[in-house]
């Protein structure tokens, strides 16, 4: 088994839990995953197996989506509802406007400290590391994009709203950063991840649901890359990791290559004009 697989993931799973489920299940050697999902989290977590883990790379690396329930007027621990309650805040008189004219002030790029229970490296150790012994670090803000805020629903201080960002930003952070900017604090209720680039929950599977047959391959997975199909000849270029040049391609930055029978080879990257290097075998 080689590709992606689709899982839509309950509250209470760990990501690395539902790898391991699915490792059990198939009876598997290589098991991965894209984009951790916390354990409150729930919604789309793409497992990637056998070749799939070398390809990954290429959608942890695309926009997400996901729909959120911010609760205001209370801030916690880590920034969801799993964690310890740390402060109480009366929360204005809001109104659509006021909370749309916030959202616009996040839209694009913005500057975001990790939250401390986070995978993030820092000084050579994940941040959840520091938090675990209870000591006390400052990570370095970076910047993540916030390409779209939706306004979905607003009553009795919690809202519901809708967006898409780059990779590496927390949602978690992003509410709490909301919250603040409406002049109270907040947490997350709920969140919901709806897409992984291109990939979309609605075609994916609970665990206790998932078969063989719902193996996603690796040019589909990564639909959202131009594919060019490739000869015999070119694919032996590619097998051997030899640098290529594709005219009528100088627009993109990187290419999927496939055979006849659309399987991947490898994704190749720009590096002058048209001429093209391998920058991930995928057979």
């Amino acid at each position: 088994m080689d590709g992606f697989l689709l899982i839509n993931k309950d509250s209470d799973w760990t990501s690395r839990d539902v790898c391991n489920k699915v490792q059990s299940i198939f009876d598997l050697p290589k098991v991965g995953h894209i984009g951790t999902l916390d354990p409150f989290a729930t919604g789309l977590l793409v497992v990637t197996i056998g070749k799939g883990t070398k390809a990954g790379q290429f959608l942890e690396s695309g926009d997400k989506t996901y729909l959120a329930t911010l609760k205001l007027g209370e801030a916690r621990d880590g920034g969801d509802v799993t964690g310890e309650v740390m402060e109480h805040k009366d929360v204005p008189s809001l109104t659509k406007e006021k909370i749309l004219e916030v959202f616009n002030s996040f839209i694009g790029e913005i500057e975001q400290v990790p939250p401390l229970k986070s995978a993030v490296h820092f000084k050579g150790r994940k941040l959840y590391t520091y938090a675990y012994n209870n000591e006390k670090v400052t990570p370095p803000s970076r910047k993540v994009k916030v390409n779209s805020l939706e306004l979905i629903e607003f009553n009795d201080n919690t809202i519901v709203f809708r967006t898409n960002v780059s990779s590496g930003t927390y949602i978690r952070v992003l509410g709490e950063d909301i919250a603040k900017a409406l002049g109270t604090v907040g947490y997350l209720e709920a969140l919901h991840r709806e897409k992984v680039a291109d990939l979309d929950v609605k075609d994916a599977h609970k665990l206790t649901e998932v078969k063989k047959e719902d193996l996603i391959s690796i040019s589909e997975g990564l639909k959202n890359m131009v594919h060019v199909t490739v000869d015999e000849v070119t694919k032996k270029k590619v097998k051997d990791g030899l640098t290529i040049i594709f005219k009528n391609y100088v627009k993109y930055d990187n290419l999927l290559l496939v055979d006849e029978n659309n399987v991947a080879l490898a994704v190749y990257t720009r590096v002058d004009r048209g001429l093209y290097k391998s920058l991930r075998g995928l057979f």
